[in-house]
């Protein structure tokens, strides 16, 4: 009887193992097919916000980007227009890369020059007053990151990008409506048309200073800054700078013209 009795407890210990056995089975079974589905998610690293949503994205970062580490603000991207196709990313770059990259480039400004649709090449202009200088491409590491970042941002490869060009605007300074895009045959067939172009605003300004596009097919008065800008802000869709900001403006259609309604100035 005792023999007996023991060999049931055995099989009893057996078959509730075996049920919990299959209850976990079940249960990672459910929450493989929860990730699948999107409905259950697992947060990476430090950053625990939901999968991005380019019209409500939003999150806190504490990261060490490129060899500097700084809290940053909000971020978040805009949708400012559809024609053109216009997004501001905010506090894109931090306070310390704003620095680096004026820093890096003030010794080397000199006046800002127009490409001449005719035979390609460069030359001075009195639309664009501004001084400039290019960046040479992965200079750096603080340089590299902020490329893979706008890679990151545009779904466009690094390699695909031109050099940073850093521009300073005095008071009075300005560079009068025109496009990004090419309309001669030398820069298409030596880099290829521009597809869109990123702005990313290094100061804060107190008046003047935005990105306007006169021919956008969208309100003016629709954006929430509106009456922050200047009388010349007025006259178009704008962009008020803001450092830090990035504005992200596409030349081309999703079907690869090239799009009139990117037309802007500063």
């Amino acid at each position: 009887m005792v023999k007996l009795r023991h060999s049931r407890l055995q099989a009893k210990k057996w078959s509730t193992l075996t049920l919990v056995l299959s209850m976990l089975f079940m249960l990672t079974i459910v929450l493989l097919m929860l990730l699948a589905m999107g409905i259950f998610y697992i947060p990476i690293g430090d950053d625990d916000s939901p999968p991005n949503d380019l019209t409500s994205f939003r999150r806190r970062a504490f990261e060490k980007r490129s060899g500097i580490a700084e809290e940053k603000g909000e971020q978040w991207t805009e949708i400012v227009a559809w024609e053109p196709r216009a997004f501001v990313y905010h506090n894109f770059l931090s306070t310390a890369e704003c620095e680096y990259l004026i820093d890096l480039a003030k010794p080397y400004m000199v006046k800002s020059t127009v490409v001449d649709s005719k035979t390609g090449q460069s030359k001075d202009s009195r639309v664009r007053t501004s001084s400039g200088t290019f960046l040479k491409r992965g200079q750096d590491r603080i340089i590299r990151g902020i490329e893979k970042r706008i890679a990151d941002f545009t779904f466009i490869p690094m390699e695909h990008g031109e050099g940073i060009q850093v521009l300073h605007y005095e008071v009075g300074q300005k560079y009068d409506a025109h496009y990004d895009y090419f309309l001669d045959e030398f820069n298409t067939k030596n880099g290829g048309q521009r597809m869109a172009t990123l702005l990313m605003y290094l100061s804060d300004v107190e008046e003047g200073g935005e990105t306007v596009f006169p021919a956008a097919n969208a309100n003016f008065t629709s954006v929430r800054w509106w009456n922050e800008l200047s009388e010349c802000g007025k006259q178009g869709l704008s962009v008020k700078p803001k450092r830090g900001d990035a504005l992200l403006f596409w030349s081309m259609r999703p079907d690869a013209t090239l799009d009139p309604s990117s037309l802007h100035g500063r």
